[in-house]
Parts: C-alpha cells; structure tokens; sequence
C-alpha cells in the first residue's frame, strides 16, 4: 500500500500587471515552488501568490479564480530545516535552559555564490549567543551547546532560535527562525528533532493591492493505492467486457462509463483506460471496441469523431502515450528548421503590419504582396518537407497503431460503405492523426517536449499556419479552407498534392498482414520502452567510475525500462549502461558545486559493489526536472533507494554542502524520491491507473445506476436476475462493477483507519512572478 500525492496547477492569465521595463511594459513568467522555497533572482520579481493546504482543504474539488500578488519581504523568504535538541538540567542548585545546535539543511541561498553563510542566534531571557559561521554553506553542521539560566524574577516564556546569512559588507539576510515554550519542557524530558524554518511574522503584511492577479486553478489529490491483489477483479471485469465486444440486449459498461463521464473528467478517465489496457495488452481492442459504440450513435457521417466522446478523448491519448517517439522522428526535423530559421510568414492581408513592409533593405522595399508571396513559398517548403517525413515513416509508426488504425479504417468502412462515403475511413484516420496529434504538437512544440522554450511571437505564428495547412490536408478536401480562410488560396496547390499523398500514406500504414502484425507485435514487445533520451555534460570531479573514464565530455543518454545507458552519438552504439536496479538516488546539484546551474546527481552501486555518483547537467530547468522525474518513476520499485544524500560534491578533503570530513558519511538532506512529473510517457502504473479508475467510478457509480435502469430492457433485466440467481459469472458487468466498487471501498476503508494517527507533512505552493 502506497500514498501518493499530486497537485496540479495551471496558470490561466495575469491582470494588473506594473510595467518593470522601460518600454513601459514587462516580460512575465512564472516559477512554482513547494514547501516553502525562498524567491531569489536575478531578473526582476513582480511578486508572489500563496497557496496553502489549508486552501486546499477548503475546496476539497478543486480551487479556480484570481489571486492578488502580494510583495516580497526578504525576510519571509525563507526555507529549510535545522537539527536541534532543547532540555532543562540541574547544575548544582541551578537550573538551566540547554540547546545544542547540530546542523541544518536546504537553507535560502542569499549570496551571489549559490550558498550562503550561515550562523544561528539563540536568544533568551534577555541574552543573546551565536554559534560560528560556516562559509558557503546551505547544509552547515555546527555541533554548539548553549547555556541560559532558568533562575531570576522574571523567566521568558519563549526561546528563539534564528538562522542568519552572515555579510562582510551588507546587512546580515535572514534564514529563518524557530520558537520553543520553554515552560512546555518538563525538566525531566528533552525535545530534540527537525524543525522547520519559519518566517519573521513580526511585521504586518501589508498588501498594496497594484501588483496585479493572477487567474489560477489548483488541486490537490491524494491517492491510497493498494496492493495490486485488491485491484484483480476490477481489472479482469475491465479486461473480459472488452474482450466480449457489444452484444444484443446487453448493456456495456464502456457505454455507462461513456454516458456519466462530464466533458471536464472524460480526458482524465481516457487516459486511465489507455494506460491501463496497454499495460494489459489490450489497448488495440479497447479502442475497436470504442470506435464500434461512437459509430453505433453516428447516422451522418460529417460529425464523426468531431466531438470530444470517450472514443475520441481515448484515441487522441492511445498516440500520445504509443506514438510520442514516431511524433518526435516524423515533426522534429521541420520543427527545428522553423525554429532555426525564424522568417517572417504571413498570408492574412489583415495581419500584415507596417513595420515589416519595407523592412529587408534600405534599397528593397518589399510590398505586401510580396510578404504574402514569400511567405506563401516557405510555408510550401515546409509542408513539403514534413509531408515528405510523413509519407515515408510508415516503417517507423509503431506496430500497434498501425495495427488500430486498419481496425478504424475496417469499421468506419462497414458502417459507410456507400460510394459517396469512400472519403469517410480516410477522413476517420486523418482527424486523428493530423487534427489530434500532429497539429497540436506543431502549434505547441514545447507540450509535446519537441522544444525547451515556447516560440516567440513570429514563430508561433509560422507555426501556427502550418499547423493549419496541415489540417486542411487531413480534411482531405482542399476547398474547406477555401470557404473558411480565403487568404489561405496561395497553399491550396501544395495542400492538393498532400491530399493524395495523405491517401496513399494511409493506405499503406494500414497495410498490414495478420502474420505481420504478430510479428512486429511481438519484437515490439521484446524491445525496452525508452522513457527518456537526449544529450548530457558529464562533470568530472576527482573520482573514478565506468562512465567518468569515458573520453567525451558530451553523450548520448537514453532511459529505459531497464537501464540507463549512454554512447558518443544517438546513432552510435550504446557503449555502456547502469542497470535501474543499481540506481540508489537521482537529485539536484548545487550550483556552487560546478559554478553551473541545472547539475543532477546519480547515485548507484558499481560492479565491484560499491556506491558512486555520476554529475550530468542538462540544458534548462526544465530538462533538469524532466530527467529527474523521469529517473524516479523508472526506479520507484527500487528497494535500496537511499534516504539522504548530499547535494553538494566531496572537494579535496569535505563536502562543499556540510563540510564533513567522511566522504561515506550519510548524506546531510533528505531525498525526494516521490517527486515526479506527470508526462504521457510515464512508465506504466497498472495499480495507480486502476486507482484512479475506481476513484472516478465511485464518484459516477449513482449516475450508473440510473443510467443502467434507464437502458436496460424489460426482458433484459429478467435475463439478468435469472443468471444472476443461477451463475454470477452470467451477471452483466454493470452489476458486477457494483459490487467490485463497494469492495474495494471496504479495503479502502480499512486502510484509512488503520494509518490515520499517521503524520502528514504540511505543504505550501508559492507561486512567483519574475519579469
């Protein structure tokens, strides 16, 4: 039995927003941090929103509005933890106050050097003591006792522990502060533990209200996930009603699944099922299955797979989590030239600005005619290439789309066999292949993890019309575009001819034999799912290992479902590999440590069985966050994954981190094993998906039953309860996920009650506004 925790937060929109440029405007991003992690920046920081837990609490579904930002106290800025331990003793016939300061750990880094200089201050009862100060230190490790007397007229109530950023020049920063009830401590007892850092409240927060709003929607959701035992039945009943198919009279529960899923939750619930049927081998007839109940409610065949139903929510997820490799390879070539090129495409006479009219030359002024017709040719460049990566990556389509995609193409054609429906099966595929995946990664490269930035505004808008062009030829009918956007008549040849070549490419996609299928189906599954994969520095520090004797300082790395492994080139041969059972930890690096930003650590065990840490860095922040989550949810079964580690590096004779001595010695932070990302190419989870299934059963399973007693049919529901008495196993599966559901509540129950005097750890979201 695992808990898991997930907040999700999207970021709407900003309002308000105070100029910091001197163009009068600014250029805003944000940054979310967790727990409490202290805003420093070089760029200019607008402000900051709080979300507590205890917000969270209140809207138990779900929070979604505007925020003010509020400004930033550098001495709220605060994070980490420090180790203490506070007791009374008797000396002689007096009495004392003891506090030993051990060490502390993630403190805010204040100084330029990505560390800081920290000392503690204890004051009580009117005096006032301080420990050293260790240099360049977010982990420092003081070991210092003090002493103050509990005797006298008047005894303060409170001991205060501070943390400060010691300054040569400056005033010292603040770090945090801890505050005892020094009259709580029984004289015979000792408190001694982690405490957390909190922020000097003394001040009144006053909120100005002219920094502006953010519009945000924030969730919280907590999931117990059982033993996989517990979740057998629902997945076997889940398994054997696909595998059954529609029948006559009966009522599937896809279909009551399908009717009481809200449009909010259908994306959600889609990519549960995918996950879930792949992992089970079933994904192919899972969405045959699907397709056959939308074409079942379809008379016109214009309107097929338009709406965003359980089928069409199903398939566009069944590609990204199937198909994001083949997305990568066919996109990623035409992608990267529009990026690279960065030329100024417009076809909208509307949209056409003053200033990039006469813009190439003081001797050339181009005319608007001219923009339109230069822009015309490179959109036709580009579709041509990417048309041309298309037609020719029918090899490199995965075994098991091919093979969904012929059953799609083999059931829209039954359903419309007519001569004047011959486009339909065509168009069928088309609307998920180009309007469902290609189009949408090509407008937002950067969801799809095809870029590291979003596009700047000419980009975008280059893409943008490529996505479109690319749209118009999975609608296989050049004139729609004509009807809808006129301006878009310079493309139409260029679309025409990649009508027929969108026609023969699908023909042969799915073609593909029986024999065949089972083949590729079958080396398909001898191959390891690469999760994640892309080029890496190696940091050198003084040490020895199989990858640090490796004479490139740039590889190759690619994360698989069993190891990562690494090479000079991504063509290359994969020259070496550290096995995931061997991997003990992946964290960040200090940026100190390397003078370097986005460094992380992995930690494993060598061949002579030993630990020994690889330092990597990555490109960006958020390539740094992707591999991390990535390395944790591929070893989360890892059985000796360490508790601490070190998130500096061993340095002539210390740790940079908390200047230990021992190089072996246990790591001064603690390790952040369950903190992920969630990605369509996550490892496959079958406990968690069919978790997360039961949770939303639960919720719907009222408006299931309603729905079944509606479509149930007289005779039917005589069937029913005679093979009910008479063989369960008879019983339709709406009646049978009842009684799963209300099992699997009682399992739930039993757990909640026997870990609710468990601790919880509070959690707070910040979320920063930078320009």
């Amino acid at each position: 039995m695992a808990k898991r925790s997930s907040l999700f937060l999207r970021i709407v929109e900003g309002k308000n927003l105070p100029a910091k440029d001197i163009t009068g405007s600014s250029d805003p991003y944000c940054i979310v941090k967790i727990d409490n992690e202290a805003i420093i920046s070089r760029d200019d920081v607008i402000g900051k929103v709080h979300i507590t837990q205890n917000l969270l609490a209140e809207h138990p579904k779900g929070f979604s509005g505007w925020m003010n930002l509020t400004e930033i106290d550098p001495d709220e800025e605060v994070q980490g933890e420090i180790h203490l331990q506070m007791e009374k003793v008797t000396q002689g016939n007096t009495r004392k106050l003891r506090c030993t300061v051990f060490d502390a750990r993630g403190l805010a880094r204040k100084d330029r050097n990505g560390a800081s200089d920290p000392f503690v201050r204890v004051r009580y009862n009117g005096k006032t003591q301080e420990t050293s100060v260790i240099k360049k230190s977010c982990y420092p490790r003081w070991n210092e006792t003090f002493e103050f007397d509990l005797e006298g007229p008047t005894v303060d109530k409170l001991c205060v522990i501070e943390v400060w950023d010691w300054d040569l020049v400056s005033r010292n920063d603040f770090l945090g502060k801890v505050v005892f009830n020094v009259q709580e401590l029984e004289s015979a007892q000792r408190e001694e533990g982690w405490f957390l850092l909190h922020p000097d409240e003394s001040k009144p927060r006053v909120d100005t209200g002219n920094l502006g709003s953010l519009h945000l929607q924030v969730y919280l959701r907590d999931e117990m996930v059982l033993p996989s035992s517990f979740y057998q039945p629902l997945i076997q009943l889940l398994c054997q009603e696909v595998k059954a198919g529609t029948k006559e009279g009966k009522v599937h529960l896809i279909t009551l699944m399908d009717e009481t899923t809200t449009a909010e939750r259908r994306q959600d619930v889609a990519i549960n099922l995918v996950k879930l049927f792949l992992g089970q081998g079933l994904a192919k007839e899972l969405l045959d299955l699907l397709f056959k109940l939308e074409l079942d409610k379809t008379s016109e065949p214009n309107t097929l797979f338009r709406s965003n139903s359980l089928a069409s929510k199903s398939m566009e997820s069944f590609l990204k989590v199937a198909g994001m490799q083949y997305l990568h390879r066919v996109l990623g070539p035409t992608i990267s030239r529009v990026f690279e090129e960065k030329r100024l495409i417009e076809l909208d006479p509307s949209k056409v600005e003053s200033k990039d009219v006469g813009c190439s030359s003081l001797h050339w002024i181009q005319s608007e005619s001219e923009i339109i017709q230069q822009s015309a040719q490179l959109l036709q460049s580009y579709l041509t290439d990417l048309l041309a990566s298309i037609t020719q990556s029918v090899k490199a389509c995965p075994a098991v789309i091919r093979a969904t995609f012929r059953l799609l193409f083999k059931r829209v054609g039954e359903y419309f066999p007519e001569e004047k429906d011959q486009n339909v099966k065509f168009v069928a595929v088309t609307s998920f292949l180009c309007l469902r995946f290609f189009s949408p990664a090509i407008m937002s490269p950067k969801l799809f993890h095809l870029r590291d930035k979003h596009a700047d505004a000419r980009t975008s808008r280059a893409l943008l019309l490529l996505a479109k062009a690319v749209q118009n030829v999975g609608n296989l009918d050049a004139g729609i575009s004509r009807a809808k956007e006129a301006w878009m008549s310079p493309l139409q040849p260029a679309i025409h001819q990649g009508v027929a070549q969108m026609k023969q490419f699908i023909l042969q996609l799915i073609d593909i034999e029986e024999k065949e299928e089972l083949d590729l189906q079958k080396a398909l599954s001898l191959q390891t799912q690469v999760v994640k994969e892309g080029p890496l520095f190696i940091h050198k520090p003084k040490s020895k290992g199989p990858l640090l004797a490796f004479p490139c300082k740039k590889l190759y790395f690619s994360l698989t479902s069993e190891a990562l492994t690494y090479a000079k080139m991504p063509s290359a041969k994969k020259s070496a590999f550290i096995p995931l059972a061997n991997i003990l930890a992946a964290e960040k690096v200090e940026e100190k440590s390397f003078g370097n930003s986005h460094v992380m650590q992995i930690i494993y065990t060598c061949q002579e069985g030993q630990a020994d840490t690889v330092y990597l860095q990555c490109k960006c922040v958020n390539e740094l966050n992707q591999w991390l989550s990535a390395l944790r949810k591929v070893c989360v079964n890892n059985s000796a994954m360490l508790c601490s580690y070190h998130p500096g590096i061993f340095r002539g004779d210390k740790w940079s981190c908390c200047h230990q001595k021992d190089k072996t010695d246990v790591g001064c932070d603690k390790t952040r094993h369950g903190v992920t990302l969630k990605e369509w190419n996550d490892p496959l989870d079958p406990d968690l998906e069919a978790q997360l299934l039961f949770r939303h059963l639960v919720g719907v399973q009222e408006a299931m039953r309603e729905k079944y007693e509606e479509l149930v049919t007289v005779e039917n529901r005589e069937r029913v309860c005679l093979s009910q008495s008479e063989d369960p196993e008879n019983v339709d599966g709406p009646i049978r996920l009842f009684q799963i559901l209300l099992d699997l509540e009682e399992a739930h129950r039993k757990e909640v009650s026997r870990t609710r005097d468990g601790a919880s750890q509070d959690q707070n979201c910040l979320v920063q506004l930078r320009t």
